[in-house]
């Protein structure tokens, strides 16, 4: 894959997970593609994967399942 920031070949996908908003209007999205770049270090989201995330975070009723997580606090 060639990447869109320096233009040279070899970037790679990797999948992240982002958390957006916090306490009761936290999401968190998995599985997101990032495309990560060895030879200028940038690792960058697509137009179509920003597209997606915010159309997921829009419908979240429709996309999301409800999961309990733990929490803790940085002393």
């Amino acid at each position: 894959m060639m990447c869109d920031v320096c233009g040279r070949e070899g970037a790679r996908v990797r999948y992240v997970t982002r958390s957006y908003g916090k306490g009761e209007d936290l999401l968190v999205i998995e599985n997101i593609p990032l495309v990560s770049c060895p030879h200028c270090g940038e690792s960058y989201f697509t137009a179509e994967t920003l597209y997606e995330i915010e159309r997921i975070k829009l419908h979240r009723q429709s996309f999301a399942g409800k999961r309990q997580v733990a929490v803790a606090k940085f002393a």
